[in-house]
């Protein structure tokens, strides 16, 4: 069935104002906490009702799994792009030159995932949802490493491409915690470079 002007102008609407309530949300978390927000003040900052809010999410958490979905889409695009030039084989501190210079290390991105991790980690069923969102972007990171890498070996004791995209994914988290309390942009970039480098060669310069 053909979709009408009408229709068209509906479905670009809502979408809009879908993209304008993960902003808001965005901001008040980042300002506030995560749950020290209520989906008023959310509506408030993005000027719509709760019946805009509803007819989007059922819940805070339920928008705050679509921001998470945006971030963790990213970095995976962040880190494809910074793999795919090296084609079949990897060279390892090149790529992870390019991957530590664009990653996300955004504080406020930073804020809301910590609170939001410490109320997945009091409620099972968020924290069952967080975990699945974190598994996809692993997967994505195993992935790339493993199209990229090609018949370059990984170290052994990462046990393959499923262990080093934990490796990635784990760097990454230690080095933005810090990044929450030094605010050293700069300093957290040099250090994840060190730390990738490490997990993802055997210390040789030889592939």
């Amino acid at each position: 069935m053909a979709v009408g002007p009408t229709t068209g102008r509906v479905t670009r609407r809502r979408e809009r104002t879908r993209a304008n309530l993960l902003d808001a949300a965005f901001e008040v978390f980042a300002a506030k906490g995560f749950g020290r927000v209520s989906i008023e003040e959310v509506c408030e900052a993005a000027g719509y009702s709760r019946g805009a809010f509803y007819s989007n999410f059922d819940s805070l958490d339920e928008l705050f799994f679509a921001l998470y979905r945006q971030r963790a889409d990213l970095i995976a695009e962040q880190v494809a792009d910074a793999l795919a030039s090296d084609g079949p084989d990897l060279d390892v501190p090149a790529a992870v030159d390019r991957v530590t210079e664009v990653l996300l290390l955004d504080r406020d991105w930073l804020l809301v995932k910590t609170d939001f991790l410490v109320h997945a980690a009091r409620d099972p069923q968020v924290a069952r949802t967080l975990l699945e969102h974190r598994a996809r972007l692993r997967r994505a990171v195993a992935d790339r490493l493993a199209r990229a890498r090609g018949h370059t070996a990984l170290p052994a004791v990462l046990g393959g491409t499923d262990g080093a995209a934990h490796a990635v994914v784990a760097a990454y988290d230690g080095v933005t915690t810090q990044l929450l309390l030094d605010r050293d942009v700069g300093h957290a970039r040099t250090w994840l470079g060190h730390l990738l480098t490490a997990l993802l060669t055997d210390g040789s310069t030889h592939h």
